[in-house]
């Protein structure tokens, strides 16, 4: 990201037909036969999502993610040949407002199961001033996570049918970067999956207790990682945060706001420059699939140190990184720059 303009960042179609991995995947055959490979076949609109898809339906799912490694998922384009071909699939999961492209391919797709994340917790409009609460489990957000949202998805929730999220479809997007909330889409993406296979509904069950168990160690994790900080403001260059400084009592201030491609305003920089003398700031944080210039521009006025905090959308390298290394790689990031080591 930077100061300037800069072109959109985008997947053009034979970038998307190679993460589609349509030489290896036919699509041709219906039902769940994924090619006479016996898998429920599924596709994933981005790295988190298809990180679910795979944990949980292990060996018994064939995950193709629409976004490649490495890529920003945000501008990702299909072409009608691949829409059509998504019709094809036997499970869709995915996060509706992020990617407009795959919005629309999967109303047009006639899917049955669906797995939408933002169905199975609660979004919030974030800004690029976000203040965390203190005991935030305690005000609301816990309880309704790990009891609310569950009951909910019970009562048919998961179904897909007739959501309508009204004003809350503006909001952040942001959600796998809150463990806790990203256990409850796992939760959801467990029982759709569970409901298009039904003969291997004990394993997906279990695979999703086992990855709910893990998000709850990550969740204390960063808990205790980041109780005895000497600040709780950290600067970056999107403001994609917003949930995990919710969850950990932090105050996130961001350059840009949730659109990784808006441009600072001068106002904003100036502000920013009040913000971290005030607030002991002692690192701007910069994404790792995105530009450092702004980052470092802002880091050289105030003589700060520059670092990555990765907002998960994709991993460069999936063979030696995942969603927990990278996630303990923030965590990590964070103690250093707010004082928590």
């Amino acid at each position: 990201m930077n100061t300037g303009p800069r072109p959109r960042r985008l997947i053009r179609t034979s970038a998307a037909l190679s993460a589609l991995g349509l030489a290896s995947l036919s699509l041709a055959a219906c039902g769940s036969d994924s090619g006479g490979s016996g898998k429920v076949r599924v596709a994933a609109s981005f790295y988190p999502m298809a990180y679910l898809a795979q944990q949980i339906g292990g060996e018994h799912v064939e995950v193709e993610n629409l976004t490649k490694p490495g890529t920003e998922p945000h501008d990702l384009e299909l072409s009608p040949k691949q829409t059509g071909q998504l019709s094809e699939m036997d499970v869709i999961v995915y996060l509706k407002g992020l990617q407009p492209a795959v919005d629309e391919a999967v109303e047009q797709s006639g899917v049955k199961n669906i797995a939408e994340a933002t169905s199975y917790t609660t979004l919030e409009k974030h800004g690029t001033d976000v203040h965390g609460e203190e005991g935030h489990d305690e005000h609301g957000h816990g309880e309704h996570g790990e009891k609310g949202h569950d009951e909910h998805a019970e009562e048919g929730h998961d179904e897909h049918e007739g959501h309508d999220h009204g004003d809350d479809a503006a909001g952040d997007p942001h959600i796998w970067l809150d463990p806790v909330r990203y256990a409850e889409v796992a939760k959801g993406v467990g029982k759709q999956l569970q409901k298009a296979d039904p003969d291997h509904k004990a394993e997906y069950k279990k695979n999703t207790a086992d990855l709910v168990s893990r998000l709850e160690k990550l969740d204390k994790d960063f808990k205790s990682g980041l109780k005895n900080k000497k600040t709780d403001t950290f600067i970056t260059t999107h403001a994609a945060f917003g949930y995990l400084a919710e969850r950990y009592g932090l105050h996130e201030e961001a350059v840009a706001g949730i659109d990784p491609e808006s441009e600072p305003s001068a106002s904003r920089m100036k502000e920013l420059h009040k913000v971290a003398k005030k607030d002991d700031v002692d690192t701007v944080f910069f994404e790792n699939n995105a530009s450092d210039k702004t980052a470092k521009t802002l880091a050289g006025d105030l003589r700060l140190k520059t670092s990555v905090l990765s907002p998960l959308e994709s991993i460069k390298d999936p063979k030696n990184d995942d969603y927990f290394s990278v996630m303990h790689q923030n965590l990590t990031a964070l103690k250093t720059a707010l004082g928590a080591q």
